[in-house]
């Protein structure tokens, strides 16, 4: 690897501007001089991007603008002592001491961790001094040389190595105030090169003058390391120091959690040491969203089977706000411009606009406006709900292989909506592409290829094998396995869909969101995707009306229970959050259950699956159907007829709360045994 600075990068007492970016835009130049980038104005253009984004000075007079940049051809750092300083945005005041940190967009993992070192070794005085002091360019280049590892190490210059994150060298103070406080902490920034490390480090060296255990993962361009599973668990609090969404957040699901800039990390390191310990002990602190269960253990302690249905779950949960968004306005198309707004809507909006309105074909009872609107409103959505499966298969991709796998999981989405292989395709194409993106980011690359691995070749290795098996092999298969299973559905009549919504009610109630809801929903809304609108009393309208209807019930059940029926048997907090249960189940949010089945989830759980079986049940023999996959009552006009869903939903909510009301009643807690003896009732109902 070649220099990274040289002396014809470095400008000594040099005037370069009045403000930040005439001196950015200088050393931009200075790397475009020296053969290390082509174009200066790109440079400078991405450097002061990063730097709009959140200023790069740091206390003690530093700054480091830095950017990952398509015109940088060789990694570079370009620096600057200047006489008189100039602003970056600290606190303390101006810069004296400059670097501008060069990196191509595609830097392989040595070149990042090259300049992270010199982001880590700017908060060492001895390193900052020795720059002060040196009396010329090559004093410069020698000093920076030995604290990256490019030159032979020296005494005075090189800082010492920072310990590993929660390994202070600082002698353990006795414990006469008890067990020393366990934090963990994230930290990240845009380009994962400097302030990511420089926050890792000040929090590290913060904890360690604190008296608190402390481990800190930075989530850098080059990838990360996860904390330890056991590290997280014993943990009292989390820092997260980031200025980009943290990666597999879930990991540290429950945990009291301070939130702040990355820039903050470095700034205050100490007293986010404070706010953590503070946060520990406060019950009232805000958590990291999520369950603890989830974040127990690792990809690696997990069983297959939950392997499995996280990689699933993850791509649902991307796919839903898809589904939501595109389906509400399918049906808002539907209202505006008549159900035979699908025939010519791609048309009106391409030939006609709001000065322009449409005079042919007008199926809207408000006329050429409406016809117009609703051929917007359902083009969008129609278009959104297309997304459905690519973004299925990407993200189910995503969670086994990490970003490398987005690509080939998207493309064998979009070949299995290509082949008529609808969601079940999805689901096989984003295994199969995660596996193989995952299986070629673990393969041995040379360093001149490494950086190129997750950019270009894991996309285009893993989208020609993935989307070229579902092509050639899996594709044709699995169409004709779903068309099978439409006509089947289509098929049925009778008992046996009024059975089908028996099943969808129980799934809807079971778990309130958690991952058996999540299958009945899914189900129903990619039927809904595919469904033709040629016959709105199809199965699949039929499905979604089912689903939703059945998942109002619990809400709705438990704030008639507790705000009407029996509040004297729900406490206070209870009685509050039936009253919000209200609107919630009338939004189709079955979640707004979920505060009584936590504390009760032996009487809450069966009895929601009573009231959910009978409303998918009724919902089915009235021929309800949906046009919209979300929405509850506020979509009255996707639903025919509205009266049958009403009457079931009520149905369902009634016999619900009188079932709740009645084990309260007669079915007391008194002790394990009991609660242990009442789990087979809820099997018997979900049975």
């Amino acid at each position: 690897m070649s220099d990274t600075i040289t002396s014809g990068l470095v400008s000594l007492d040099e005037p370069l501007g009045a403000d930040k970016s005439a001196v950015i835009r200088a050393l931009a130049q200075r790397v475009v001089a020296q053969g290390r980038a082509t174009d200066a104005d790109a440079l400078y253009a991405d450097a002061w991007a990063r730097e709009q984004k959140d200023e790069t000075g740091l206390p003690g007079g530093i700054a480091i603008p830095h950017a990952k940049s398509t015109a940088v051809s060789q990694p570079s750092l370009a620096f600057a002592r200047l006489k008189p300083g100039v602003d970056f945005g600290a606190d303390d005041g101006p810069a004296d001491l400059v670097f501008l940190i060069a990196a191509p967009a595609d830097a392989a993992e040595e070149h990042l961790a090259v300049l992270s070192k010199l982001a880590r070794s700017l908060l060492d005085d001895e390193f900052t001094g020795a720059l002060r002091a040196a009396s010329s360019k090559d004093d410069i280049v020698r000093i920076v040389q030995e604290a990256i590892g490019e030159g032979s190490a020296t005494a005075h210059s090189a800082p010492a190595a920072t310990p590993p994150a929660g390994e202070s060298d600082a002698a353990p103070t006795p414990a006469e105030s008890g067990p020393r406080p366990k934090i963990v902490a994230v930290t990240a920034c845009a380009t994962g090169i400097a302030h990511t490390f420089m926050a890792a480090d000040a929090l590290t060296a913060a904890a360690a003058k604190n008296d608190v255990d402390l481990v800190v993962e930075p989530q850098g361009s080059s990838g990360y390391q996860a904390l330890p599973a056991d590290e997280i668990a014993a943990a009292d609090a989390v820092i997260f120091a980031v200025d980009v969404d943290v990666r597999e957040p879930q990991r540290f699901a429950g945990k009291p959690v301070v939130r702040a800039s990355v820039k903050r990390g470095i700034d205050q390191p100490d007293r986010l040491i404070a706010e953590a310990v503070a946060a520990a002990k406060d019950p009232k602190a805000e958590r990291v969203p999520g369950t603890a269960q989830a974040s127990s253990s690792t990809a690696a302690q997990e069983s297959v089977g939950s392997r499995i249905k996280r990689w699933l779950l993850t791509g649902v949960s991307y796919m839903i706000p898809f589904v939501a968004g595109g389906g509400l306005l399918i049906a808002l198309g539907f209202l505006l411009g008549g159900y035979e707004v699908t025939a010519n809507a791609a048309n009106v909006i391409i030939q006609n606009s709001l000065w322009d309105l449409p005079t042919e074909g007008i199926t809207s009872p408000l006329g050429p406006l409406g016809q117009y609107l609703g051929s917007v409103a359902f083009m969008i959505g129609a278009t959104s709900m297309g997304f459905l499966v690519p973004v299925l298969a990407g993200f189910i991709a995503f969670a086994i292989a990490d970003r490398p796998g987005i690509a080939p999981g998207f493309v064998a989405g979009a070949v299995a909506v290509l082949m008529s292989a609808g969601f079940i395709g999805g689901l096989i194409g984003g295994v199969l592409a995660g596996f193989i993106a995952w299986w070629l980011g673990r393969l041995p690359a040379p360093r001149w290829l490494r950086g190129l691995m997750p950019t270009v070749i894991i996309p285009l290795i893993g989208s020609v094998v993935a989307s070229g098996l579902m092509i050639l092999f899996l594709g044709r298969p699995i169409a004709e396995l779903m068309l099978g299973l439409t006509d089947w559905l289509n098929s049925l009549t009778g008992a046996s869909i009024i059975g089908l919504g028996v099943i969808l009610g129980l799934m809807m109630c079971f778990d309130l969101g958690g991952p058996v809801n999540k299958v009945a929903y899914t189900f129903a809304t990619t039927g809904l995707a595919a469904a033709s609108t040629s016959d709105l009393s199809s199965t699949p309208f039929l499905i979604m009306a089912a689903v939703m209807a059945a998942g109002m019930v619990p809400p709705l059940a438990m704030a008639l229970a507790s705000t009407v029926l029996a509040r004297g048997l729900f406490n206070p907090v209870e009685r509050e959050n039936g009253k919000a249960a209200w609107l919630l189940g009338a939004a189709f949010i079955s979640e707004g259950a979920i505060p009584f089945a936590a504390v009760d989830p032996l009487r809450v759980i069966p009895a929601s699956m009573v009231g959910g079986a009978v409303t998918g049940a009724l919902s089915m023999a009235f021929g309800v159907s949906s046009l919209a996959p979300h929405g509850g009552i506020f979509v009255f006009f996707a639903i025919n007829p509205f009266w049958g869903f009403a009457v079931s939903i009520v149905a369902g909510a009634v016999v619900a709360a009188l079932v709740v009301v009645a084990l309260k009643k007669w079915v007391h807690k008194k002790g394990a045994q009991e609660e242990a003896a009442l789990t087979p009732v809820g099997a018997t109902v979900a049975a």
